[in-house]
């Protein structure tokens, strides 16, 4: 074991570190002087508990929970979400999370793990021959199909996306068919054609697809200035990165953060926070440590024999790549506003346990992959 552990990849550790004082730092600085403050405390607590279980988690053979344990997961997975959809909690409008007396915990988070390693089961079963429409592409969008459902009505865009961008990215490391891709292309061309055409001939059947609030952020994204109250955290967060120029205005000196103009600025908005206090060269030191993060995860996918390694990490590539890029287009008005965690950096944690058991399944194919 020890021998294992020498092996760790430091520089994934390293990063990871450095989100964790950076992600102390800035939820700190989010919630001074206000309510919630000493959350960044619990953020810090809560990273070095989960060190333990993402480092232990690298010990064992990723191999061995793919191929005995990522079915069980799922059901489990799958389970956890149906008790949310019954006598899950209301926070918001939203019921996604589950009472577990000292904390909430959001089952749809390590769903997104699980779906990961079921995915990878299948696949490895393929052994990298293409896939096939009816006994693989179709079995593969049910296993994906059913939480995206599931958590879409909670209702969770953002996290239900999620869902369907990591089917995207292992499918294509999967060797799917190109003819399966234009197939895929022509359906969601031809939905999307749909659900617009419902809009504008029979909204009786749209707003059953698409509820009131998720129409008011698309609109509102289309037209900012259409509706000044439902456009006004959009509008305040894009000020407050704007304000933020290159420099930024300082630790502790956003005059829209620390006013109270940004909504849940030390969880789903912490961009906002990093763009007015850190500037330019504050959100792009981020956006680096998540590019080095993915790119070191890319190498060692690319340097691991073992499909079923791959195709896990591409998995989490997927997830992590979605969150990042949806967390600050919301925030920079490139997309619409949907709750979703900027990862390793909002407070959350549910969200935190899931990418730091994500990084240590990473950390896994490393010490396994000979």
């Amino acid at each position: 074991m020890l021998r294992k552990a020498k092996q760790w990849d430091l520089p994934i550790l390293l990063i990871i570190f450095l989100f964790m004082v950076l992600s102390t730092l800035v939820i700190y600085s989010a919630t001074f002087d206000t309510n919630y403050q000493g959350l960044h405390k619990n953020n810090l607590i809560t990273y070095l508990v989960l060190f333990v279980p993402m480092l232990g988690l690298s010990l064992l053979d990723y191999r061995v929970i793919i191929r005995h344990l990522s079915y069980i997961l799922y059901g489990i997975g799958i389970l956890l979400l149906l008790i949310v959809m019954f006598k899950g909690m209301d926070i918001n409008g939203s019921q996604r999370w589950l009472d577990l007396g000292a904390m909430a915990f959001q089952p749809s988070e390590i769903m997104k793990l699980f779906v990961i390693l079921a995915l990878a089961n299948w696949l490895k079963a393929r052994d990298g021959h293409p896939l096939r429409f009816f006994r693989d592409l179709l079995p593969l969008c049910a296993l994906v199909g059913v939480p995206f459902l599931i958590v879409l009505k909670q209702p969770d865009l953002g996290t239900s996306v999620v869902f369907i961008s990591i089917l995207i990215g292992m499918l294509w490391i999967g060797n799917i068919r190109i003819k399966h891709i234009g197939m895929g292309i022509l359906l969601m061309i031809a939905i999307g054609a749909g659900i617009t055409a419902l809009y504008f001939y029979n909204m009786e059947w749209f707003s059953k697809i698409v509820k009131p609030h998720q129409l008011d952020r698309i609109q509102t994204f289309l037209d900012p200035t259409a509706d000044a109250n439902n456009s006004w955290h959009v509008t305040n967060s894009i000020h407050a990165i704007a304000v933020g120029q290159l420099k930024g205005e300082g630790f502790l000196q956003g005059a829209m953060v620390q006013g109270g103009f940004i909504p849940y600025d030390y969880a789903d908005s912490i961009f906002v926070v990093i763009g007015e206090e850190f500037g330019f060269i504050g959100a792009s030191v981020l956006l680096l440590l998540y590019f080095v993060l993915i790119y070191r995860m890319i190498y060692l996918s690319n340097r691991t024999a073992d499909l079923e390694g791959r195709y896990m990490i591409v998995g989490i590539i997927s997830m992590f790549t979605l969150q990042i890029f949806e967390n600050v287009a919301m925030h920079t008005g490139l997309m619409p506003l949907t709750g979703i965690a900027l990862p390793f950096v909002s407070y959350g944690g549910s969200s935190l346990l899931t990418n730091m058991l994500a990084i240590g399944l990473v950390l896994s194919v490393k010490l396994h992959r000979n």
